[in-house]
């Protein structure tokens, strides 16, 4: 498709150029014209006219690309859907019936990796929403949704013990995004972590504290966690854009970043949120 288009913008920008050439030529030698101001308001209206044509060449076929992608995720995203809910609803039923508690286990594993499928799920939404919508924003306990973000990583990393001090916290924000948001900084924290099993939370004065206690960095690697693609450690799984999109995310929505961390010492991840 992008070949294409690139030959017919060059072809159509080609014989633009040189016709508006050609009409200067003829207006300079064959037509004589000498008024400047005459030949001036012609030339502009010649290039505004090859302006909306190169523009419209240029920017229709992407329009079209872009529209036709969002139609088929909005499709995929609602295909999704009735597997991922058939497959919980039937999970339910099924342990009602079962009591051996090794197919009750088996049967959770799948229920978690349903609830992973189902988050993937929002996430698509969100992202969908966001192409349209400029503002995706509501009123919500901050206090319940860490809560809810922390039970849900708990299904990741069971060997983690999770030491939660929150105030009673209502926030307008976008929820969505914010979801990520945590769940990014938690992930970052925990991995590199691992000769430890605790990570502390605390929300207080409308400041969320994420306390975790591994390797820390010091201040020339503070300096880059916000580039994308940035790790401290190669050999970590993942792809290094997660705290590039963290911060993209606080400076949208006016939410104040910190990182304090120290070599060897942990980090300390800080939230501060704005009053409404």
């Amino acid at each position: 498709m992008f070949r294409n288009f690139r030959i017919n913008i060059f072809i159509y920008y080609f014989f633009t150029v040189n016709t508006f050439l050609a009409i200067l030529h003829y207006f300079l030698v064959i037509v004589e014209v000498n008024n400047i101001f005459i030949l001036a308001i012609i030339m502009i209206c010649f290039s505004i006219i090859g302006g909306i044509m190169i523009s419209k060449l240029a920017i229709d076929p992407l329009q079209e690309h872009i529209v036709s992608l969002q139609n088929l995720s909005k499709e995929t995203l609602h295909e999704l859907n009735l597997p991922i809910s058939t497959i919980i609803t039937n999970l339910g039923m099924l342990k009602k019936n079962i009591d051996n508690e090794k197919d009750l286990k088996r049967l959770s594993r799948i229920e978690s990796a349903c609830g992973m499928l189902q988050e993937r799920y929002n996430e698509l939404d969100y992202m969908i929403k966001k192409q349209t919508i400029s503002k995706i924003k509501e009123k919500f306990s901050l206090d319940e949704l860490v809560i809810k973000r922390v039970e849900f990583l708990k299904n990741i990393y069971p060997q983690v013990e999770f030491i939660l001090e929150l105030e009673k916290v209502d926030i307008f924000s976008d929820i969505t995004g914010l979801s990520k948001v945590i769940d990014n900084i938690i992930d970052n924290g925990v991995k590199y972590a691992p000769n430890s099993n605790k990570y502390d939370i605390k929300l207080k004065d409308k400041t969320l504290y994420f306390q975790d206690y591994g390797c820390g960095m010091d201040e020339v690697e503070l300096i880059q966690i916000f580039d994308n693609y940035y790790q401290t450690d190669k050999n970590m799984q993942g792809f290094g854009i997660g705290l590039s999109m963290v911060k993209r995310f606080c400076d949208t929505q006016k939410i104040e970043l910190n990182f304090k961390s120290k070599l060897n010492n942990g980090t300390t991840v800080l939230l501060k949120f704005k009053d409404n």
